[in-house]
């Protein structure tokens, strides 16, 4: 005779238990990674999985040389207001 009379013994059933309760740790971390909504700056898009904040961006392209800090200043004050850049040119 086996065990308890079901073809496993003990330790079968402890290691079929174990099993069990890693596959479902398994498909609930999957499903909650899948549909987190990440950090509050990064917004899911596309295939790269973020986007940069506005005030990221205007970081990015001063710290690169693509805008001037006169240009840099102006934009930021534009992004603090939160008023359009075509009002302050007028």
């Amino acid at each position: 005779m086996m065990g308890f009379g079901w073809g496993m013994g003990l330790g079968g059933w402890i290691a079929m238990a174990v099993f069990w309760v890693a596959l479902l740790v398994l498909i609930v971390w999957l499903v909650t990674r899948a549909f987190s909504p990440g950090s509050s700056q990064r917004e899911p898009r596309g295939d790269s999985g973020w986007q940069e904040s506005a005030d990221q961006a205007l970081d990015r392209r001063f710290a690169a040389g693509e805008i001037d800090e006169t240009t840099y200043h102006r934009m930021r004050e534009v992004l603090r207001s939160g008023r359009s850049p075509h009002s302050m040119e007028k």
